[in-house]
Order: C-alpha cells, then sequence, then structure tokens
C-alpha cells in the first residue's frame, strides 16, 4: 500500500508526503526522524490519508495537494473519517 497524508503540526500548520507505512512515518514524524519540516513542530498528528495502489499515484496525490491553498487543505482534513 501507498499512502498520501497530512498532519497537523503543534503550531497548528500542515504537512503532507507519502509512505509506504503510515504508522511507522507518524512515529518517525514524532520522534525527530521525520521530515525536516516536522522536526521542530512536534507532536503532529494524522488528520487525513488517502490510500494508492502505487507509488507513483501516492506521489502524484501529495504534489497535488501540495499545490492547494491552506483552506482546501483544512477542508479535506475537516471532512476526514478513519
Amino acid at each position: 500500500m501507498n499512502y498520501t497524508y497530512m498532519v497537523r503540526c503543534r503550531d497548528g500548520s500542515l504537512y503532507t508526503g507519502w509512505t509506504t507505512d503510515i504508522e511507522k512515518r507518524i512515529k518517525a514524524h514524532n520522534e525527530g526522524k521525520g521530515a525536516k519540516y516536522t522536526r521542530s513542530r512536534r507532536p503532529v498528528k494524522l488528520v487525513y490519508y488517502e490510500i494508492f495502489a502505487t507509488k507513483k499515484e501516492a506521489m502524484s496525490r501529495e504534489y497535488a495537494i501540495k499545490r492547494l491553498k491552506k483552506k482546501a487543505k483544512e477542508k479535506l482534513a475537516e471532512g476526514f473519517r478513519r
């Protein structure tokens, strides 16, 4: 499985990424071993994810989400139900 995900950082900002193991990735972010952006904004909380069959699809969706305006990203996170 390939995931595109968004986490909310301690400062309220949103970070978008992709991974093959979402639980491991969130743990890495919270241990300071994730993306440079989230290291100083811990802890992070998973607020949104999508599942894809291929890495290419997940990376394409990550790129698309990163290009959205903050309001649209907030709407995705707001409407997400696990």
